[in-house]
């Protein structure tokens, strides 16, 4: 999209807005009953979204969201133009089977920016890297699959720049989302902002607690790959040495490789 005359990058600056995305699925039960009408090999009942983290507002940038559903799900492309309470864009549905979503985020029209696709695959099931992980999930009430992320707008035209940076009413916030470069000062630019809570609740698992955790999870994981590098390199200058010793000992042995 071709800017306006009037409308000019500002430069040097960048702004970033974080936000969630993912799916929510639940089994059929007591608690879950299968609403009328639904077909009977359909397992589970779910929920695919893109929402602010704790559930702040992100309509004042993100105009609309298309989610592409299995060809086999009725009116599989939905163009979701309005929020839920709760500040989502979502979709519900029922099946027994998982697949992958693409999602597809409009920015406003003052971005002047082209759409962002991002896929998704739906869980129905209990996943993850180690028995303890699925265990966890077998053991909640529903299987949740969101992924925390980051939208950058990088230098965006100045009556986007106002847009993101002039302030709003809003009961949760605070904190910095702008940051100016080429030297320039990082500070707040209004209430519209990218912060995300201090502490994890059940139904917020992204916090500055959960970020903490993870970058400790990765520095214990850096330790133990640099203290396996260290062995790896000690055994293998052991080999080097017994080898450098057999063929002094016996020179005229030829060693297959």
């Amino acid at each position: 999209m071709a800017p306006p005359n009037n409308q000019k990058r500002v430069k040097g600056v960048q702004i970033h807005r974080p936000f969630i995305y993912g799916s929510t699925a639940k089994l059929f039960s007591e608690d879950n009953p299968k609403p009328p009408g639904t077909p009977p090999d359909h397992t589970h009942s779910w929920t695919v979204f893109v929402k602010g983290v704790d559930d702040t507002d992100i309509t004042y940038w993100c105009k609309k969201v298309q989610f592409k559903l299995h060809e086999s799900i009725p009116n599989p492309m939905r163009m979701i133009d309005d929020v839920q309470p709760g500040g989502a864009f979502e979709v519900h549905e029922t099946g027994w089977g998982e697949f992958e979503i693409t999602i597809k985020i409009y920015y406003v029209p003052e971005s002047l920016e082209k759409p962002q696709t991002l896929y998704h695959h739906l869980r129905l099931h209990p996943y993850g890297q180690t028995e303890e992980e699925k265990e966890v999930m077998r053991k909640g009430p529903d299987i949740r699959s969101w992924i925390y992320e980051e939208q950058l707008f990088n230098e965006p035209y100045n009556e986007f720049y106002d847009i993101l940076t002039s302030p709003m009413d809003r009961g949760k916030g605070g904190g910095k989302g702008t940051r100016v470069m080429k030297g320039g000062m990082v500070g707040s630019v209004g209430e519209r902002t990218a912060s995300i809570p201090l502490t994890t609740r059940p139904d917020q698992p992204f916090s500055r607690e959960t970020e903490k955790i993870e970058i400790n999870r990765l520095e214990e994981a850096q330790v133990k790959v640099k203290e396996l590098m260290e062995k790896f390199g000690d055994e293998l200058r052991e080999k080097e040495t017994e080898l450098a010793r057999l063929k002094a000992k016996y020179p005229d042995v030829q060693l297959k490789r």
